[in-house]
């Protein structure tokens, strides 16, 4: 899943990128309304952190130009300005959830998730297919009733996999979902955490199998059914 940062103080920013890169987000910063318009109109983001106190704007603004254009995305909030006025301005104008700064990063990586486990979110609770179980909040996946440990990445392509099973997910939309703005991404980087994912559930006995739709993407099947 895929989350956008926009937050003017760089320390402030860079803790939030690193504990929610190590919770298994991609993750893009910004520090500006103009570079989050620009981010927002070509980057598919699950999720939304905005800071409103911005060196070319106020966060409610960009907010509510984002609600106006018919951007859903969730967001919450995370800002100095702790008035109930300020709160009760921040959620009319659409924003999904609002926490005052200072804040525990333990407490933000859960209203990230709770946003992400509403209806139509980007987060279920637990994806099944074949003899494959995931649990999309503890990022547990179990084959039968084993464990299978995954890097980050191969967890998130695993989940975009059973969450579309039977339909082709393209290449571009791993590309999106999985790395950030400043991430480096060779061009065999999909295949290559794809190559290893489909050996690993092999080895494991998964009833699943993946294929790959030569210069589209990739199908999750179920070999058994």
């Amino acid at each position: 899943m895929r989350l956008l940062i926009i937050e003017d103080e760089t320390r402030i920013a860079e803790v939030l990128r690193s504990a929610l890169s190590r919770s298994g987000f991609a993750v893009d910063g910004v520090r500006l309304c103009g570079d989050a318009r620009a981010a927002l109109s070509v980057n598919p983001y699950d999720a939304v952190i905005l800071d409103l106190g911005l060196p070319d704007g106020d966060g409610l603004t960009l907010l509510k130009e984002m609600r106006a254009h018919g951007n859903a995305v969730p967001v919450l909030v995370l800002t100095a300005r702790d008035a109930v006025e300020d709160r009760v301005g921040g959620l009319d104008t659409g924003a999904d959830d609002y926490l005052v700064k200072p804040f525990a990063m333990s407490e933000v990586i859960a209203r990230i998730k709770a946003l992400l486990r509403r209806p139509e979110g980007a987060l279920g609770a637990t994806l099944r297919s074949g003899n494959i179980a995931f649990d999309t909040i503890g990022r547990d996946v179990r084959i039968g009733e084993a464990v299978l440990v995954l890097p980050r990445r191969e967890s998130a392509i695993l989940e975009h996999l059973m969450r579309r099973a039977g339909r082709v997910v393209p290449k571009a939309v791993l590309e999106d979902k999985l790395y950030g703005i400043d991430d480096e991404l060779g061009s065999n980087a999909i295949p290559v955490h794809v190559h290893h994912l489909r050996r690993k559930l092999m080895d494991r006995g998964a009833t699943v199998e993946i294929h790959t739709v030569r210069g589209v993407g990739y199908l999750l099947v179920d070999g058994h059914a």
